[in-house]
């Protein structure tokens, strides 16, 4: 898929301007490298394996663990330098049972520039912030609250999808199944899910190095069967990436309407972050999100203490990265202080402090 929508690139701030170990360990993941080859380019072993301890503390409860977050594994291959074909599979190392748990990314692309790609299978359906930004590159350790709860957590659906990039606009438009999932391509049972993204990146006219505005809405037919996705017919998304040299500012406002007792909701994220040097970098967060009764769903630790639903919520994130070898070796650590009002008062009422720390490794 074209970089503007599977992940933006690394800051160059982080690029290795020299050869390194890191280099020479990467390289092991290249199978096959040839772009005189005329049939086949490239074979590349693609994964990520993530790593944390997370503690969190709220409503006199506490829960600690380690986790495996992440684990796939899988092959990206180049051929008659118009076709990409990339099959990947998520794995459970830590419980075991099952080991394989899904297949991710299990797609083929054909395209001839960066203005059009054409990519059929299933694939990663993009949209809020975070939602369109790779787990791989994500500043902080976890996605937004927000996009927890508008985008859809099973994020690869099957589908086909058109995209690109010409002069500062990008685009994207897709049509995905979001029928009954299962572990390969689901069921096809349900109505679909259609996809239409369109940015702006002023970035040349405000003398910056990224000024990229997108604007998301996404469409799904009401369906019992829907189980890729949230219980949500409309999301509206805008959000903003703004970065110059060693500081950057991202920002989403998205909005949904629910069915099927999921109420409508709205909410806000900003995230302004600052390299210190070429490797440490913090970040910051604040997530505002309403709800209707019981909409709103709190964030991955802090359900352990209570899963109960409810209406407000409220999230400030303080964080540090460092990076070894760029976003493909880096050290994430973020505290989180979350609030959560109930007005069903049935349960849903919290107040917490999760601390997180991972190791993220991509090739």
């Amino acid at each position: 898929m074209l970089p503007f929508f599977t992940a933006f690139p690394p800051d160059p701030l982080y690029a290795q301007t020299q050869a390194s170990a890191y280099d020479e360990l990467w390289q092991f993941a290249k199978l096959h490298d040839n772009e005189e080859n005329t049939e086949l380019q490239s074979v590349l072993l693609s994964g990520r394996f993530h790593y944390e301890h997370a503690t969190v503390h709220g409503n006199d409860q506490a829960h600690h663990e380690w986790n495996v977050r992440r684990m796939r594994l899988g092959v990206k291959s180049e051929f008659v330098h118009q076709f990409t074909l990339h099959v990947e599979a998520e794995f459970n190392p830590q419980e075991r049972d099952p080991f394989y748990k899904r297949l991710t990314s299990t797609y083929v692309e054909w395209s001839r520039s960066p203005s059009l790609a054409v990519t059929v299978g299933k694939q990663g359906v993009m949209f809020t912030m975070d939602g369109s930004t790779s787990s791989t590159e994500l500043l902080t350790i976890d996605r937004s609250n927000l996009s927890n709860n508008m985008w859809f957590p099973q994020e690869y659906m099957p589908g086909v999808s058109v995209s690109g990039e010409t002069s500062n606009w990008v685009y994207h438009l897709g049509a995905y199944s979001a029928g009954d999932r299962n572990r390969e391509f689901g069921r096809l049972n349900g109505g679909l899910v259609t996809l239409a993204v369109l940015g702006y990146n002023a970035a040349e006219a405000m003398g910056v190095d990224q000024a990229l505005v997108s604007f998301n809405y996404v469409y799904q037919n009401p369906n019992t069967n829907n189980t890729f996705t949230r219980q949500l017919e409309h999301v509206t998304s805008v959000n903003f990436r703004l970065e110059d040299g060693r500081w950057g500012v991202r920002t989403d406002v998205s909005m949904a309407s629910g069915y099927q007792g999921q109420s409508d909701l709205w909410g806000t994220m900003i995230m302004p972050f600052l390299s210190v040097t070429d490797k440490l970098q913090v970040v910051g967060r604040h997530t505002y999100l309403r709800g209707g009764h019981n909409g709103v769903r709190l964030a991955r630790y802090d359900k352990y203490l209570t899963g109960v639903q409810g209406d407000l919520y409220k999230e400030f994130y303080l964080g540090a990265n460092y990076y070894f070898y760029g976003h493909n070796l880096k050290l994430q650590s973020g505290v989180q202080f979350a609030d959560m009002s109930d007005s069903a008062n049935d349960g849903g009422i919290y107040s917490g402090v999760a601390a997180t720390t991972g190791l993220r490794v991509s090739w």
